[in-house]
């Protein structure tokens, strides 16, 4: 699933993957699927360690409450090591302009979110931080097909003081928030389940606790089992306050 996208890393450690930048650790509460972290979150938090807008790219299914190291290659790849095993790679890049497809109200937002398929229904993500729907402690960032926008997902996003230092809203949520909102509209439709392979964002201004943002997301291209796609966080007088990129591998 993850190591779905093609790289010349391997999943074990060559002798000089680089120097050990950092570590970090992945509290139980940002669980994407129930054993291991949300995928958008833990881009979010890797990405921390690069210098500018930055592409991630999961192995492995990040795991919690491990910790992870953060090593720079002479490359320039940052690698995300536990045990001798490679979980994801992170770059700089310069990543461009996406064209946002659709701009939808806040009511709107909602109406989609309540259109959701899986609602009521019990599934690997079912329990996400991001998008499950019945978490007490999560986002609520559940897309949903947007009403006459064929192929686009949209959702509220309104961040709480539980994710923000100083009233600020923490970059590796509004990483989350992305990731969940790109989920393929087609795969939502229809199934099969996919699974978070690459995320690349930037973030234009700070996010507070309490704005009033629409998530909206929507597929680029198909290539068999990998969808490219992008999603944006959009604010009440229609700007872009975030945008990403993703890539997504359909399960078999």
């Amino acid at each position: 699933m993850y190591d779905g996208i093609a790289s010349h890393a391997t999943a074990q450690v060559d002798a000089g993957i680089g120097a050990l930048v950092g570590t970090l650790v992945i509290d139980d509460r940002y669980n994407g699927p129930p054993a291991s972290a949300n995928g958008g979150y833990a881009c979010g938090r890797i990405a921390a360690f690069v210098d500018g807008p930055a592409r991630v790219t999961l192995r492995k299914p990040p795991p919690l409450h491990t910790e992870l190291q953060v090593r720079g290659g002479s490359d320039g790849v940052l690698r995300v090591i536990a045990d001798d095993v490679v979980y994801a790679e992170a770059v700089a890049v310069d990543p461009g302009v996406v064209v946002v497809s659709a701009r939808p109200t806040m009511e709107q937002a909602r109406a989609a979110r309540e259109s959701h398929p899986w609602l009521g229904s019990r599934h690997l993500l079912s329990d996400c931080f991001v998008c499950g729907p019945e978490r007490t402690n999560g986002l609520h960032v559940t897309p949903g097909p947007l009403a006459g926008a064929p192929g686009v997902n949209a959702t509220p996003f309104v961040p709480d003081a539980s994710v923000a230092f100083n009233g600020v809203v923490r970059p590796e949520i509004v990483w989350a928030a992305l990731d969940c909102s790109s989920y393929p509209p087609e795969v939502l439709a229809a199934g099969p389940l996919c699974l978070l392979g690459r995320l690349t964002v930037v973030q234009r201004r700070p996010i507070h606790v309490g704005d009033q943002l629409v998530a909206v997301g929507w597929t680029l291209s198909i290539s068999g089992r990998k969808y490219h796609t992008a999603a944006a966080l959009i604010d009440g007088a229609g700007h872009t306050v975030a945008q990403s990129e993703a890539v997504w591998i359909a399960l078999t």
